[in-house]
Order: structure tokens, then sequence, then C-alpha cells
């Protein structure tokens, strides 16, 4: 257990320490949601909502792609790894090799929340109020953390069965889009009738109702368990799938 942890926290101080290195995708994982945050509150926020509160919808949602772009680069770090040959080094020492998967997962989510954390400073800058008690703030923290958590092991797991860095990073990119097809922006029920049954039943939606209930201080009524069902399900999904890669990717 002992000889595990250690090995564990190893790993994760080699992915941190990549991260730090990684300044140019550290800052944009960053800069791109609060630039996109900016758009969408100073160039087209008086254009969906009059009223001048469209800060307040659309921070929740800016949470999560920011969450997304930094879960994104962990894709490309696990190919990048599983494709350079220093897997097969891991797999000649007496430590478990799937630490570093463990490793590129535990540095993601901490570089995500501190990244979150910068994103939400800037938005209170811009006029985000929140009207959250202590309580729901942490809900919400806690909220986006199994988000971040479940979608870097979803990466993770691409990144072990793609061949290559650059596709990771493409099918990583897809996945991106799902913010925008949801109620990040806008509401549902402004979209198409045809898009508005995918927009209500996709795992982002009800994660960003959820969050942007907890933190205006208003029930979130169905949308919180279907937003922990969302995130269980993906993250245990993608654990099984991330276990199975690994040991046949390790075992070629």
């Amino acid at each position: 257990m002992k000889t595990l942890w250690t090995t564990n926290i190893v790993f994760i101080g080699r992915s941190l320490r990549h991260s730090i290195r990684n300044v140019e995708a550290l800052l944009m994982a960053i800069m791109l949601p609060i630039f996109l945050m900016l758009l969408f509150t100073y160039v087209f926020g008086g254009a969906i909502s009059s009223g001048g509160d469209y800060v307040n919808y659309v921070v929740p949602g800016i949470i999560l792609l920011c969450a997304g772009f930094g879960a994104s680069s962990t894709a490309v770090d696990v190919a990048t790894d599983m494709t350079n040959g220093i897997i097969d080094r891991f797999r000649t020492m007496p430590i478990q090799a799937t630490a570093v998967i463990t490793g590129h997962v535990a540095a993601s989510l901490a570089r995500n929340l501190v990244a979150t954390c910068i994103v939400i400073g800037v938005a209170l800058l811009v006029g985000f109020e929140p009207s959250a008690s202590f309580v729901e703030w942490l809900l919400a923290v806690g909220l986006v953390a199994l988000f971040i958590l479940t979608f870097t092991w979803l990466f993770a797991a691409i990144g072990l069965v793609t061949g290559s860095p650059a596709a990771a990073s493409g099918y990583g990119f897809a996945l991106l889009f799902l913010p925008y097809l949801s109620s990040a922006f806008v509401p549902t029920e402004t979209m198409p009738s045809w898009l508005q049954g995918f927009a209500n039943h996709q795992p982002i939606t009800p994660v960003i109702e959820t969050i942007r209930s907890l933190l205006s201080g208003s029930p979130a009524s169905d949308h919180g368990w279907q937003a922990l069902l969302w995130c269980g399900g993906i993250l245990a999904g993608a654990m099984i799938w991330g276990a199975i890669a690994f040991a046949r990717k390790s075992g070629d």
C-alpha cells in the first residue's frame, strides 16, 4: 500500500511539473474561456438578454467550458506517453505502471480547479453576482470537481485508444462542442424543436443547470440527480474503458 501510494504521488508530481512547464497550453486553457465569457457578455449579451444580467446566466456554462478545455489536454498527454516508449520503461521497474494514468488525472483535476477559480474571479470582476450560501458554494465546487474528474478520465481513455497525440487531440476537440449544444449560452427552449431533444438529454445540460441553480440560490429540481447520474455513469464507464485499453496497449 505504501509503495502504491508513493508511486501515485511521484506520477502526480511528474504530471504537475509537465503542466507547469507547458505554460502556453495552461494559459490557453484559462484565457480562452475568459475571452468567450467577455465575448458573450459584452458583445452578444445585450442582444440575448437586454436586462444586463446575462453574465449571471452564462458563467456556469463558461465554468464547464473551462473544465472541458483543461481536461482535453489529458488525452494528448496520455497518448504521448503511450507512443513514446516511456510506458515500456515503467513496466521494467517495480512499480504499478497504471499510476502514470492516475498521475495525469489527478494533475488535471488540480490545475483545472485552479483555472476554474481564476475564471470565477474574472466573472466577479465583470458583474457576476451569485447569491449562493456557503453550503451551496461547496456543493457547486464539488459538482465541478466531479465533472472535471469524469471528463478527465474520459479524455484519458481516449488518449489510450488513439494511435497518436494528434488523433487524441482531434477526438477530444469533438467533445468540446457539447457545451454549445446545451443550455450553457441560451435556454434550450429557444432552440429548434429538433435540437431541443438532444440539448435537454445530454450530460452537460443538467450539470450546468444544477450549478446555475446552486449559485443563484434556487432549487435544482430534477437536474441535481440527473447530473450525478450522468457523471457517475460516464466516470465508471471511462475508468473501465481506460483499464481495458491500458492493459491491451501495455501488453502490446
